[in-house]
């Protein structure tokens, strides 16, 4: 039977106004959780009860040693709660158990992490050039809005939301609308960790509602949104109406990239977590290898046995790698981008197809899928397609492989496999990507900046310096001059 819950909406949970809906569970279809979506109404109310509480003295005169202390009570309040989080995240999103309890824990040290930036965080006195002491600071925004993705939930709201808080601002949340409940719990936590009311709210529903009037409001003076690229292009466009600044984490055509000395252990094993891990549901997924001829035979033969060996099931089974995709439709797209790539004269190697029997024929499961044949300018090749679908494609020139891996709109991640470190420098420093792993992939540290290029979006997250996004920078001038100024005399 599905849960019946409220949101946090301007110091008040209660339901929102909006229509009563049912998330479901991917695995099998049941219904997980019942609640209200929000409304413009729920948006305005909500802005202006975070614009309020954030003037207040309880949050605005807090010292930067006291934010720190709410956000590791907020990170404690998680990890006491993690494997609670870790279920239902399971439930809200389909993933594997063992990677909804990382999701969660890499929640905790978030908080943890913004909280020493804070309280370790310093305002500048730079060089004077006259008869004056000049001074940098820098104040929180304001009233900030975070919209997050279905595929990371905790994880992603961790990423807004403690560095929003660790800069003094205010922050609304508006979660995915299928997966509404990690933000719901996370602002359960930050209240009882002491977070005054007010300063968060949660507003689950349409992005087409409750993100546009959240864009749209004149109080809200930061966006922090993770999406798809089409739905952050329209964002960008309302935040340029108000010269606001938004960071925006994109889309993705990640390629990894194998050489001829390449360990291929650890190659294979990178490739393939890199892909199918999440169920390729994830934007820095790596979805095009280029592996060299020289050993292109030999890893493909790897890499099938790989995949014959991936344990898809019960996202529940501590076993389970790979879970179900999010839901039917999203299945749907995955499968009509594979038909695309047959058609395209793509050859599929492994999977293609839905498992079949039991559970799978109740969830929205899909086998990991190889695909070679196919041009780098294929559409497969080309396009996002977000689930677990690897092209293969060989390359025998560094020029050649740099420019193909480069001829993409995307730019957000790629992956080297090398034992030259040299080598390694010079295709990383030549990839048009926000991140570049080498000999490891999709590892993530909060202490260091994540985004995108090109159509893989703007802006950074993460890294100690990632408080300042929700700043604004103020000059001070302290005149020392013992005289007035001459021009007046």
């Amino acid at each position: 039977m599905a849960d019946t819950i409220s949101s946090l909406i301007a110091g008040r949970w209660r339901d929102a106004t909006g229509p009563e809906y049912t998330t479901e569970y991917p695995a099998d279809g049941s219904a997980v959780a019942t609640l209200h979506a929000a409304t413009a109404t729920d948006v305005d109310e909500a802005v202006q009860a975070a614009e309020s509480a954030r003037r207040l003295p309880t949050w605005a005169n807090l010292k930067r040693h006291e934010r720190a202390g709410l956000l590791h009570r907020i990170a404690a309040g998680i990890r006491a709660r993690g494997e609670e989080l870790a279920q239902l995240q399971r439930l809200d999103n389909g993933k594997p158990i063992s990677e909804t309890r990382a999701l969660v824990a890499s929640a905790a040290g978030t908080f943890q992490f913004f909280a020493a930036a804070c309280e370790t965080w310093e305002d500048s006195l730079t060089p004077a050039r006259g008869d004056y002491l000049t001074m940098s600071v820098h104040e929180p925004l304001g009233v900030v809005g975070a919209i997050t993705p279905w595929n990371s939930p905790i994880a992603s709201e961790a990423q807004k939301l403690a560095p929003a808080l660790a800069a003094g601002c205010a922050v609304v949340i508006k979660p995915a609308e299928i997966t509404p409940r990690m933000a719901i719990e996370l602002a359960r936590i930050a209240q009882q960790a002491g977070l005054p009311d007010g300063i968060l709210s949660v507003l689950p529903g349409k992005g087409s509602i409750v993100g546009d009037a959240l864009v749209r409001h004149p109080l809200v003076k930061r966006i922090a949104f993770t999406g798809g690229t089409t739905v952050g292009l329209g964002l960008a466009k309302l935040a340029a109406e108000k010269l606001m600044p938004i960071s925006l984490e994109l889309g993705g055509k990640s390629p990894t990239i194998v050489c001829a000395d390449a360990d291929l252990d650890h190659a294979v094993a990178g490739v393939l977590y890199g892909i199918f891990s999440s169920s390729g549901e994830s934007c820095i997924a790596g979805s095009r290898a280029f592996v060299h001829v020289s050993v292109y035979d030999e890893f493909k033969a790897r890499l099938l046995a790989g995949v014959k060996a991936l344990r898809v099931g019960d996202p529940a089974a501590e076993s389970t790698q790979m879970g179900p995709l999010v839901n039917l439709g999203h299945r749907a797209s995955v499968e009509r981008y594979v038909q695309l790539g047959r058609d395209e004269g793509g050859q599929v190697l492994a999977g293609g197809a839905r498992p079949q029997g039991g559970l799978f024929d109740r969830g929205s499961y899909y086998l990991p899928t190889v695909i070679e044949g196919l041009p780098n300018s294929a559409r497969m090749c080309q396009e996002e397609i977000f689930g677990p679908v690897l092209a293969l494609l060989p390359w025998t020139d560094e020029a050649e492989l740099i420019a193909q891996c480069n001829d993409n709109v995307y730019g957000l991640a790629s992956g080297i496999w090398t034992r030259d470190y040299k080598a390694a420098w010079r295709i990383g420093r030549a990839l048009q990507t926000g991140t570049v792993w080498v000999n490891t992939y999709k590892v993530f540290s909060v202490s260091t900046p994540f985004g995108g290029l090109k159509m893989s979006g703007t802006g950074r997250e993460k890294g100690r310096l990632g408080i300042l996004e929700y700043t604004a920078q103020k000059s001070f001038y302290w005149g020392l001059n013992e005289q007035p100024l001459p021009w007046a005399a």
